[in-house]
This record gives C-alpha cells, sequence and structure tokens, in this order.
C-alpha cells in the first residue's frame, strides 16, 4: 500500500486526485471544502443554491458568509473594478443572491471587499468545472465539519491543477476517420487539458512533419459545429478547414472541448438567451461574470509537440491563438483567415469579435485570406 501511496503522491498525483474529485462534486451542485494550512472555507456555487442549503449555512456560519463574485460581473453592478471581490452576506436571502449574480439591471447593495487565497482559489475550481461564476463561501471550524463526508481539496493543488494537467496530457487513442472533403483522416485522441475532457487532433492527409504543417486550433461549437446554428461561423470555419488541409498538402485540426469561449455549454446558452435580449457576445458573458475569453492553449500546443509539429501555419482570425503558440515554443510562419458565411443572425457576434476582440476579420467584404507573416 505504501508503494500505490508513493505513486499518487509523485508531483502532485494525490493533489490533481482531489481536485478532479472536487470539480465532480461541484458539477453535481454539491459543497466542497477548499482549504490552506488550518484555514477552511464551505463553497457552494449559486447556480446549485436552494432552501436546502440555508439552514446548514446559518448554522455553521454564524453570519459570515460571503458572495464572491468576479470583477466583469462587478462592473456590470456599477463597481469600476478589475479583480474579483466578496459581499457580505448576513443571511442566506436566495432572492438578493440571484439579484447580486444574475439580474441585468441589479446595482450593488454593500460594500466589496477584496478576495484572499482560498477565495482565488474557489474562483478557480469553479472556472475548471464550467459552472456560473457564483459563489457563496464560508469559513468554517474542522471540528464543525467532521463527519460530513465532503470532499476536501487544497488551494496549492487547484492553483496548479492547469499546469500539471499539460503535463500529465497523453494519447489514449488513435483511428483512421474519413470525412466529406478529407476522406484521409486521423483521429488522435488526447486525455488532460482542463478539467476531465478529452481532447481531439485531426491529422488530415500526410502533412510533412519536418515542415511548416497547416494547424487550426478549433474550440468546440455544438450549435454550430453539429446543428449548423446561424448565430456564429464555426461549421463553415471547420469544414472549410479540412477540406482546405485535404486540397493544400495535409494538416493538423485540434478540435477543443471549449465550449462557449471556455465558458462551458450551459453559460454559452444562459448568453444565448441574452443576446436575445439584444446584448452582444461579449457584454452577455460579462453579465455572467466570464471576461472576453476565458480559454487557455497551452495543452493545444502540447498536442501539436506530442504529434511532432514544431512549426506551423495557422488558420486563424484570433491573434490570441497565433501567441499562445509562439509563447508555447512553436514557431509561427504565416497565419491564414478563415471565415465562414456571413448571415443577418451573426454579422452583429462578426463585427463584435472584430471590433471588441481584434479579431482579424472583414464583416462587410471578403475576409483577407493571409495575415501579416504570410
Amino acid at each position: 500500500m505504501a508503494e500505490i501511496k508513493n505513486i499518487f503522491d509523485a508531483e502532485g498525483g494525490s493533489g490533481q486526485i482531489a481536485v478532479e474529485r472536487a470539480l465532480a462534486e461541484v458539477r453535481a451542485g454539491r459543497p466542497v471544502i477548499v482549504k490552506a494550512g488550518r484555514s477552511h472555507v464551505l463553497m457552494l456555487c449559486v447556480e446549485a443554491l436552494d432552501e436546502r442549503h440555508i439552514g446548514a449555512f446559518e448554522t455553521l456560519g454564524k453570519r459570515r458568509a460571503r458572495l464572491l463574485l468576479p470583477a466583469p460581473r462587478l462592473r456590470r453592478l456599477g463597481l469600476d473594478r478589475t479583480k474579483p471581490g466578496a459581499i457580505a452576506l448576513p443571511s442566506i436571502d436566495i432572492a438578493r443572491i440571484n439579484i447580486l449574480s444574475l439580474e441585468t439591471a441589479a446595482r450593488i447593495d454593500a460594500p466589496v471587499a477584496a478576495l484572499g487565497r482560498l477565495d482565488l482559489a474557489v474562483f478557480e475550481l469553479v472556472r475548471l468545472a464550467l459552472v456560473l461564476p457564483a459563489v457563496v463561501v464560508l469559513p468554517v471550524a474542522v471540528r464543525d465539519i467532521e463527519g460530513e463526508g465532503l470532499v476536501r481539496v487544497e488551494a496549492a493543488a487547484i492553483e496548479a491543477f492547469r499546469r500539471n494537467s499539460v503535463r500529465d496530457l497523453h494519447i489514449v487513442g488513435r483511428a483512421p476517420v474519413p470525412l466529406e472533403g478529407a476522406p484521409e483522416s486521423e483521429f488522435v485522441i488526447f486525455r488532460g487539458g482542463e478539467g476531465l475532457r478529452d481532447q481531439v487532433a485531426v491529422v488530415v492527409g500526410k502533412p510533412d512533419l519536418s515542415a511548416p504543417v497547416t494547424v487550426r486550433l478549433h474550440s468546440a461549437c455544438l450549435t454550430g459545429d453539429l446543428f449548423g446554428s446561424l448565430k456564429c461561423d464555426c461549421g463553415d470555419q471547420l469544414r472549410h478547414t479540412t477540406r482546405y488541409m485535404a486540397e493544400n498538402g495535409g494538416g493538423v485540426l485540434l478540435y477543443l472541448d471549449q465550449e462557449g469561449r471556455g465558458n462551458g455549454l450551459s453559460n454559452k446558452m444562459r448568453a444565448y438567451k441574452l443576446q436575445a435580449q439584444g446584448f452582444d457576445t461579449y457584454d452577455a458573458d460579462e453579465v455572467l461574470g466570464f471576461d472576453h475569453d476565458q480559454r487557455g492553449f497551452d495543452f493545444a500546443a502540447e498536442m501539436l509537440h506530442q504529434i511532432g509539429v514544431s512549426r506551423v501555419h495557422v488558420m486563424t482570425n484570433n491573434p490570441l491563438k497565433i501567441a499562445a503558440l509562439e509563447t508555447a515554443g512553436l514557431e509561427v510562419v504565416s497565419d491564414r483567415r478563415i471565415l465562414g458565411r456571413v448571415t443577418d443572425q451573426n454579422v452583429r457576434y462578426l463585427a463584435s469579435k472584430r471590433d471588441r476582440a481584434g479579431h482579424l476579420i472583414e464583416v462587410d467584404g471578403s475576409p483577407p485570406q493571409t495575415g501579416g507573416k504570410e
């Protein structure tokens, strides 16, 4: 048994396991204990909060509960904030909490305090779990939670989780999968990255790995990729990319589980509902507490390294992806634009990406075919 424990403890293994268990609990709507040294906080996401929790929180808390909100949400509440903050909860008033967390016309109603290390670790856990970034936290004593069966996780393990996940990324399967327009394709499945999700590299044709390889980092879009949503251009980009690679010497398309710019599918639907009320894509995300882009691409670069790609022609409109690949040690030889149909339903979305996030696209005319490096 000692040898098994040593394996799990090596290089943060036990910490990774604890975070993975905590992520499962958060996504299931159950409370989790986050700790550092002798300090412990009980956390529960607002989207899971209901009447069952009020008595437990007030028994443990003695009026010490707080609502943690991210900076974008605090700005929507009328504050000039660049960092997340905490609002005191004299009582667990679900109506008030929901207003502060979600209402579009809400305004701040109490002072906002800065967050400590445990609070910031809670936010990182919530981000990894892809739930709404609004959390009720409560400082607790160990004696008050003994025997409750709650999952406990160290703040340090949460802080190291993404870094360790990139290190642990590995191939778990691969097979040929003929695609329409790209019949000679292979799917390579990686386990790791962020959260507990698998990632896919689609190797189209037979790219020469000793030369620069055409590459696209494509974040999954269920609505656009699978159902042909008219609200975005993602499905067109996906299919145009594989066809282009098949006709131009092959390439690698990374299909990354980063729905809704890294916010997750449920939050993407919340944002879509706000867009239907008149908000643009970025304002909708800010109402929910998200920055313009929650994604990281360090694990995508590691996927390319493991396939044997070191120099790339990248197909993207997003300068953040170009910079991320360069930061990860890949040589970006050129960049090429890829844009789908402009529709009445997506023209505002495309214009917002251009104007507010610096995407290199032209909405009113044909997109440029090459970037400045080509």
